[in-house]
């Protein structure tokens, strides 16, 4: 079992929502030269590598199934993504359209430049690191958030 600490270390939500928050801030003006936001980015990127429920790419972005699709209307819109029957009458599957592979294309430049930036400032070494221990807490959480959803089912 983890170390118990007896006197909090401080909010972890709060500093991670506020690095989120600035990360978010870079990204977003890199995709703004290319008209997309970074959470449209990738969505249109995880569409892309293959047609999937709208339930299931809101589960493998980690984002509520009613936000992905409030997500989804503007792309939709711009004729980027569709939405096809499913095998039942209630499922959607997210599809995405020769236009949207082709703004995928054309927002890699500015996903990559922001990305680079990036890892100019904080050494590649520190990024690699970062990833690492984002994933393990990612997994390290998975039972606690599972055990949440189905206390709260949808």
């Amino acid at each position: 079992m983890a170390d118990l600490i007896e006197t909090p270390l401080g909010c972890t939500c709060f500093k991670l929502r506020k690095l989120t928050r600035a990360m978010s801030r870079v990204y977003d003006h890199h995709m703004a030269t290319v008209g997309l936001k970074t959470t449209q980015y990738s969505v249109l990127k995880n569409a892309g590598q293959e047609a999937l429920p709208v339930a299931e790419l809101a589960d493998r972005l980690g984002i509520e199934r009613t936000t992905m699709t409030r997500n989804l209307k503007p792309l939709i819109e711009a004729g980027w993504i569709t939405l096809e029957a499913g095998e039942d009458s209630r499922q959607r599957i997210v599809t995405i359209t020769a236009a949207g592979r082709a703004k995928v294309k054309q927002a890699y430049g500015a996903w990559r430049t922001a990305q680079t930036e990036f890892e100019r400032l904080i050494g590649a070494a520190n990024v690699r690191a970062l990833h690492a221990q984002l994933d393990t807490t990612l997994t390290q959480l998975t039972p606690l958030i599972e055990d949440l959803h189905h206390a709260n089912p949808d």
